[in-house]
């Protein structure tokens, strides 16, 4: 294990923790299969394997024994074998073994490979993952030039997060036969439309009916402009007898309105109870076990990808649609239907963590667990008496565990000890609550991460950190790149404040961002750092300012509003010139509805929205402290011209500024040597700068 003599946490030993992925659990609930991933500094590559756990012993045995990549286990036949993605033959294919390793045997000989895989209940067939072309905005080449790189483009949405659209995933609907997996069909065969919805979706945008006849799907069946600025996705059932489709989520004879590219928020005033349909994002169905229902993650509004996701039971007999998480004032991350198909189980965050809830039909919503961490769903025993969770927190990695409801005092048990041979050696510092009076006068959740051995008769440097999203919560996350534990055996204090704009605190709190980026949410980072500045052991002439994404231009705007507070900035994938962020970015949703309207449209008095107005390229005459720009270079959702600019702008002032590029990642940092690249350029520049 890497580490240093105080046993405190390193970016080397980050990239060694294991990392918990998937977890299946057995009709019998006796064993589970699930997966890890492991990376090598050296290799600068993953390793994806599996392991077998009897849950009685609670010993896993590793189950993967060669260097390909194995993952996304799922139990077929009743339990007797265990179904997985590997690429043992240079591309992803689906394998079955014993759930003991035995046995194994390739089912899909895809020459492209497949991405995911869904069983049905009874066996007979299976769903299968597989990219299909399109030229719904790149033009296909031209035969006789192979070798030529250019692309004709005719329409939005020809590049999506990291990767120019080529390609889009469909479901192939297969025989399970003795032979292997047979007869896949395309069930959008013809359609430019892609099924799971990138950039991020899964298998669990899919569903099988208990009789194994239907499959619910989701899907967003625009492209170009139309798919550009609409997060309008809905739920398909597909038939697999007759081979028809019906929207769950539009009536029959539905028109889609025009397609109007010039938005603006005032533009959105739709109802969608009134229209009795659903206009923003609908995904993510899972059929009640009775058959009887299906549900799903909803938003309200088209265009507000932050919208609250509220969770939609659709009565399939008449149709009826009811929404059971109403009374909870924040978003339903993922959610499962128990044994009695009246009851639901649920997560959300609220105030910085995020509990397990469960909901009944006609709407109450009753807490279960809480605990200063995050949880996420995993599977539910067949019997119905144990509910397997994801547990991570600013201080511990992801692990699995058991909650038994059967019980009147719900326990927990933990089931994966994946990384405690590292909790054991290494000192992690205090993670407190800290609750900050904002400028209007409202509260503000904080949390304040301590150096390990933090001794308050000493002072420290300290650090602003800057969320992105722009709302996405600050909870209990634990991330291999902005690790708070990290920065805190670095002998910095962080607050990480749950500014305006993020969910957990009810609607207005979280709206309050919307067309307002310079506004509300920066007075309350500056509340935030004011407040914990006031202790004694905090360093005031030591202060530093850090963020990615929505933080990076919350760290760009603040640099030219900071009034003296910090000795140093750290920008990663920031928004620096937001004028020409809006028609940078490809999912044109996202600054439409969060910048209020397009640059190019003035209100009656001549102006553009504040955004744009108050961009932080506008108030580089006053920078005047040392900045480190951070971009990667394969990042379409905000292109790495944005930190050059910052950067070129900083260095033709006179201010010390560095600029790290890298050429292979996107918005995030996913490749290991640039991971520990990313943590020494960072620390160096703070140590250099808040250290003297």
């Amino acid at each position: 294990m890497s580490g240093n003599a105080t046993g405190r946490l390193t970016a080397e030993t980050l990239w060694e923790m294991g990392r918990v992925g998937s977890f299946a659990l057995s009709p019998d609930g006796r064993q589970a299969v699930y997966a890890v991933s492991y990376y090598s500094v050296e290799q600068n590559k993953g390793h994806h394997v599996l392991y077998q756990m009897d849950l009685d012993t609670k010993k896993p045995v590793l189950l993967t024994q060669t260097e390909d990549n194995e993952s996304a286990p799922a139990f077929i036949a009743e339990g007797g074998k265990v179904a997985f993605l590997s690429n043992a033959g240079g591309t992803s294919q689906v394998w079955e073994m014993n759930p003991d390793g035995t046995g194994r045997r390739q089912l899909t000989h895809e020459p492209d490979g497949v991405s995911g895989f869904l069983f049905s209940p009874d066996g007979k067939k299976v769903i299968l993952i597989k990219d299909v072309p399109t030229t719904s905005s790149i033009q296909a080449k031209e035969p006789d030039l192979p070798l030529a790189q250019g692309m004709v483009i005719d329409d939005l949405m020809y590049k999506h997060w990291d990767h120019y659209v080529t390609t889009v995933p469909h479901p192939f609907v297969a025989d399970v036969t003795a032979e292997g997996v047979k007869n896949a069909a395309d069930i959008l065969a013809g359609e430019p439309y892609e099924c799971p919805m990138l950039p991020f979706g899964g298998t669990e945008q899919l569903a099988w009916s208990p009789d194994s006849r239907t499959i619910a799907y989701t899907c967003r069946k625009k492209t170009g402009v139309a798919y550009a600025i609409s997060t309008d996705s809905d739920i398909y059932l597909y038939d697999c007898t007759t081979r028809k489709t019906r929207n769950l989520c539009k009536p029959a004879g539905y028109v889609q309105p025009q397609v109007d590219p010039t938005f603006s928020l005032e533009k959105q005033a739709v109802n969608a109870e009134t229209q009795d349909c659903n206009v923003g994002y609908d995904q993510n169905p899972q059929f009640s076990p009775d058959g009887r229902y299906v549900a799903w993650s909803s938003m309200a509004r088209d265009g507000y990808e932050s919208d609250r996701t509220r969770l939609c039971v659709y009565e399939l007999r008449t149709g009826k649609k009811t929404y059971v998480t109403e009374s909870f004032e924040s978003g339903v991350n993922e959610f499962l239907w128990a044994n009695d198909s009246k009851t639901l189980y649920f997560t959300g965050v609220w105030h910085g963590v995020t509990p397990v809830y469960r909901t009944n039909l006609e709407g109450r919503v009753q807490k279960l667990a809480e605990d200063t961490c995050d949880y996420s769903l995993v599977a539910l025993s067949g019997d119905g008496d144990e509910l397997y969770v994801g547990r991570q927190s600013m201080s511990t990695a992801t692990e699995i565990y058991c909650f038994d409801l059967s019980k009147k005092k719900m326990g927990i048990e933990q089931i994966t000890f994946e990384n405690q041979k590292y909790y054991d050696t290494l000192a992690f510092g205090d993670v407190r609550e800290r609750w900050v009076k904002t400028t209007d006068g409202k509260l503000e959740q904080c949390w304040v991460i301590y150096p390990p051995h933090f001794d308050p008769a000493k002072k420290y440097p300290a650090l602003l950190f800057c969320q992105g999203g722009p709302q996405s919560p600050v909870s209990q996350s634990w991330s291999v790149r902005w690790n708070f534990q990290l920065m805190a055996a670095n002998d910095y204090i962080i607050i990480a404040p749950n500014r305006r704009g993020l969910p957990g605190y009810g609607m207005e709190w979280l709206e309050q961002i919307s067309g307002d980026y310079p506004g509300q949410c920066m007075r309350d980072y500056l509340s935030a750092i004011d407040d914990l500045s006031r202790e004694p052991y905090v360093d005031k002439e030591r202060l530093g300012c850090v963020g990615a994404s929505f933080g990076g231009y919350s760290v760009y705007w603040l640099a030219g509003h900071h009034d003296g507070r910090f000795k140093c900035f750290i920008a990663h994938d920031g928004i620096y010139n937001t004028q020409q962020q809006y028609v940078e970015t490809e999912e044109m949703w996202f600054p439409n509805w969060d910048m209020g309207r397009a640059p190019w449209i003035k209100d009656a008095e001549g102006r553009m929205a504040s955004v744009f107005e108050n961009s932080p390229h506008l108030f580089v005459n006053k920078w005047d402290t040392p900045i480190l720009c951070i971009h990667g270079q394969k990042d379409f959702r905000i292109e790495y011209t944005q930190a050059e600019s910052a950067f070129a702008a900083a260095r033709l002032r006179g201010i010390p500024a560095q600029l790290l590029l890298l050429p292979d990642e996107n918005h995030w940092v996913l490749k290991p040597q640039n991971g520990i690249l990313w943590q020494r350029t960072f620390f160096r520049w703070l140590d250099r700068w808040l250290k003297k």
